[in-house]
């Protein structure tokens, strides 16, 4: 298993965790359904220059692999944007949310800045 991995995906439950912060189950059948996901139970991913801190853990005896040795594509662009699109919208209905009754959208902005429009974990 990785150490210290900053990233942890479980593919049974579709999930997708930044650790020290929050999980998003990501609800793309078509996503999770492809094909080459189908032998693999867990990623655990640390975004640095030490592939050996990075662990694929298959379902089946294959041995568990580094990100780079598993051939797999980009993790940024595969499971960091999941998770960056589904905080900002954690983010936006968050602030939708938070409203003080009479309040203008110039005092709401005044008390809480701009509506989030962007997030990047980069």
């Amino acid at each position: 298993m990785a150490t210290n991995a900053q990233w942890t995906v479980i593919f049974e439950d579709k999930l997708i965790i930044k650790q020290g912060s929050k999980e998003y189950k990501i609800d793309n059948d078509t996503f999770w359904n492809d094909t080459k996901w189908s032998n693999i139970w867990a990623i655990q991913y640390k975004d640095d220059d030490h592939d050996y801190n990075d662990s694929v853990e298959y379902r089946d005896e294959t041995p568990h692999a580094t990100w780079t040795n598993s051939n797999l594509g980009n993790f940024r662009t595969q499971f960091v944007e999941k998770w960056d699109a589904s905080h900002l919208a954690k983010l936006q209905s968050n602030w939708d949310d938070n409203n003080i009754d009479d309040e203008t959208s110039d005092e709401k902005i005044a008390r809480l800045g701009a509506k989030p429009t962007s997030y990047s974990s980069y």
